[in-house]
């Protein structure tokens, strides 16, 4: 795992540790939240996440005990977070609804969270069998307090006094992902989706960890998905604001929000396989921060932050574009419809207005939607046709959104010429056009999309194998001392 390093920062003359004895002994700690440091230290806390494919099977969660009982030897408090095993919460969440098709919020909250619990416990066991004494934690007994709202809550405090104390006991600290407490009736809630991963940040958060790892069946974050794009190349740095943007043009590997959280306290996450032993992606909560971990990624390659820097091209085939034709002339139309539109909960990716030739004096409003929204929006603006007034209303369901993402995108106009000239090439025409400091979106005819997305690849460089060994050598990094001390792990089938 991490290499013992001196640390930058030494210890207190008492011997006590920060992350571990709490703030009644270091005044101000949960208040200044988490500052980055610029290395690893020996001792710094570490939040590792395994998701639900890292712990799948017996085998999987024997590998991941190995994994936690290296971390813990290299000399790490440790507190790490799971997932429920493999499917498991879609088949509980299956089985409630072949039960009653809305089953009580609460009752379906309280069901879901027991994969986790289950998962959990196999993990103590296996550590057990290791040697390494641990403590299990459900969501609850962590400290994680939330607004209450079963299925999607969001969490509104972190008291972990009893983790604090089972790491004080050098016990490695396990706790349920995906679930908290409600802050007025106590209530067992989960987080919705990404919720282990915001589980794991907001405790590396309110502990002062050194780093979240978050562990799953991927090698890190790829400039597109591997799956689809075999030549796609894995990112080894990227800032937290750049993992936003893809995050929303469709990266499921970190979710939103837990991207969110880790912006808003400063948190680095390290994105790993649970399966290898590989470099991952590191997500720092600013570009300009230069880490200096003993597996340090290369930034050196990385230009200038005044220079654009296309991290990756995304996209989204499951678009709906809808066009109104011959708006009147009034101030308050567009308020009227984007009423409507929130009164439906579509989010609205892209709109354009342009002068109507259909009506004098009129405008033509075009809105890209998700797919999913396009036939409830098409319905709702039908309906309010006579009321808005507006001539027509056309609909398209066969448009996909290109997103090339990155930093200082409006900056160069370079980035747009050579962007467009491959969509030319691609022949593909575009149809909307949004743009911000870290993203460009374009939406084009579904069936050129994959076109476009190649050509746009290749005229940014993006579309290259990783890094070779002569380049790992340049960039001074050593694969076989990544991590030492433990066999090498392999992908199950």
């Amino acid at each position: 795992m991490y290499q013992q390093t001196v640390s930058i920062r030494d210890l207190p003359a008492d011997g006590r540790h920060p992350e571990v004895d709490g703030p009644e002994h270091f005044p101000g700690l949960e208040r200044m939240a988490l500052r980055a440091r610029p290395k690893l230290r020996a001792r710094d806390l570490i939040v590792q996440k395994y998701g639900g494919s890292s712990v799948a099977d017996a085998a999987a969660i024997k590998r991941v005990a190995r994994r936690i009982a290296e971390t813990r030897q290299a000399g790490h408090p440790l507190v790490v977070v799971v997932s429920a095993m493999g499917d498991t919460t879609d088949e509980l969440l299956d089985l409630a609804v072949s039960l009653s098709p809305r089953p009580p919020a609460g009752e379906l909250d309280t069901l879901l969270t027991t994969g986790e619990r289950i998962s959990v416990t196999l993990l103590a066991i296996a550590l057990s069998d290791l040697g390494v004494p641990s403590r299990t934690f459900s969501g609850k007994r962590a400290g994680l307090i939330t607004d209450g709202i079963h299925g999607k809550a969001h969490i509104v405090n972190v008291d972990p006094r009893h983790i604090r104390a089972c790491l004080k006991r050098e016990e490695v600290a396990i706790v349920a992902g995906f679930q908290g407490k409600g802050l007025k009736k106590k209530e067992v809630t989960t987080l919705g989706r990404g919720g282990s991963d915001i589980t794991a940040v907001a405790l590396a958060a309110a502990l002062g960890a050194g780093i979240c790892e978050i562990y799953t069946d991927v090698d890190g974050v790829y400039t597109a998905d591997p799956r689809v794009v075999p030549r796609a190349r894995k990112i080894d740095v990227i800032s937290n604001e750049e993992m936003l943007e893809l995050a929303a043009s469709g990266s499921k590997v970190v979710h939103a929000r837990c991207l969110e959280y880790a912006g808003r306290f400063g948190v680095p996450i390290h994105v790993r396989s649970s399966f290898n032993r590989g470099i991952g992606t590191l997500i720092l909560p600013s570009r300009d921060q230069d880490p200096e971990w003993d597996h340090k990624p290369v930034r050196d390659r990385a230009p200038a932050v005044e220079q654009p820097v296309v991290s990756a091209v995304l996209c989204d085939k499951s678009v709906a574009k809808l066009t109104l034709i011959g708006v009147a002339d009034g101030v308050g139309k567009s308020a009227e419809i984007f009423g409507l539109l929130a009164d439906e909960r579509a989010r609205v990716e892209m709109a354009v207005q342009n002068t109507s030739s259909a009506r004098a004096g009129g405008s033509d409003i075009s809105l890209a939607v998700p797919g999913a929204d396009g036939f409830r929006v098409r319905a709702a603006l039908s309906a309010a046709q006579g009321a808005i007034g507006f001539m027509d209303l056309q609909y398209d369901g066969q448009i996909g959104r290109l997103s090339l993402i990155g930093l200082g995108m409006r900056t160069d106009a370079q980035v747009f010429s050579r962007l467009f000239t491959a969509l030319s090439d691609a022949g593909a025409g575009t149809e909307l056009i949004s743009t911000s400091d870290m993203r460009i979106d374009v939406a084009v005819r579904a069936a050129v999309l994959e076109d476009a997305q190649r050509a746009v690849r290749s005229a940014f460089g993006l579309d290259h194998a990783g890094l070779d060994r002569a380049g790992l050598d340049r960039a001074g990094l050593d694969r076989a001392g990544l991590d030492r001390g433990g066999e090498e792990a392999t992908k199950a089938p």
